[in-house]
């Protein structure tokens, strides 16, 4: 099909043969969206939502791994949801994925007609009121708790599932003790955490937590996911682990989690 890009997008092509066009002054794809998604495990005839979307990424990797029927990619930003809409297409799969642009402290499960099997979200991590000011608006939101914070996001995680529904996130280490309190208070019980480390000599990045709604208590805490063998010490490239290679090759933790 034909690409007609604006004047302040890119054309990008990322893991699982995809093409994604972003906005140049957004948060364009990283690692955490990449390992978030491949944290995400299949279930064959499930319908899922992605909360704070952005372009779609996520969706996009979910939906081409074929790990739900239908995902619901909900985003408050206008001109990123008809990018969600757009990379679907593109991507041949505006059949599975579905733009809904909405809040999510006001989403419902009216609104993805039904409740859900599963959430999955890489939301803002840092407090509106933390950090420089980002000269862009789109890379502020993304950023930054505006629109919700990760309470915000939890509960409307909740108010989606059915009970037993799985929740993924994505997170800041620093971040943990809000992250854990905000699931409890909205009933949905972390079940299994990961910390990803980029090598062995730093402290963890991020931390991938899988939550189930209505369980009771009682978590595995995985070994950390180490992605570099060795430490950036003269900014040349760094191999990644076997871990790191598996994951990325195959989009999915199952042989991680099972040694």
């Amino acid at each position: 099909m034909d690409i007609i890009l604006h004047e302040d997008e890119r054309l990008d092509e990322i893991n699982e043969n995809l093409s994604i066009i972003q906005k140049k002054n957004g948060l364009t794809f990283g690692s955490d969206t990449y390992l978030l998604s491949a944290f995400i495990q299949a279930q064959t005839g499930a319908k899922a939502a992605d909360l704070g979307s952005g372009t779609g990424i996520a969706s996009l990797l979910c939906g081409a791994k074929k790990k739900f029927d239908k995902i619901y990619s909900i985003e408050i930003q206008k001109d990123f949801c008809d990018l969600i809409e757009r990379n679907s297409k593109l991507n041949g799969l505006d059949s599975m994925i579905k733009p809904i642009c909405a809040d999510v402290r006001h989403v419902k499960s009216a609104d993805t007609d039904g409740e859900l099997d599963a959430v999955f979200s890489n939301p803002p991590y840092m407090k509106a009121d933390s950090g420089k000011r980002n000269e862009h608006d789109e890379k502020y939101i993304a950023r930054h708790e505006v629109f919700g914070d990760i309470g915000d996001f939890c509960s409307a995680a909740s108010r989606l599932l059915k009970f037993g529904g799985l929740f993924y996130c994505v997170h800041r280490p620093d971040r943990l003790s809000d992250l854990m309190a905000a699931l409890r208070a909205a009933k949905l019980e972390p079940k299994l955490m990961v910390f990803v480390c980029s090598d062995t000599y730093t402290a963890p990045s991020s931390v991938l937590v899988r939550a189930k709604k209505g369980a009771a208590p009682s978590m595995k805490l995985c070994r950390p996911l180490i992605l570099h063998s060795t430490a950036d010490k003269d900014g040349s490239a760094r191999p990644m682990t076997d871990d790191a290679n598996r994951i990325y090759e195959t989009c999915s933790f199952e042989h991680f989690l099972a040694t």
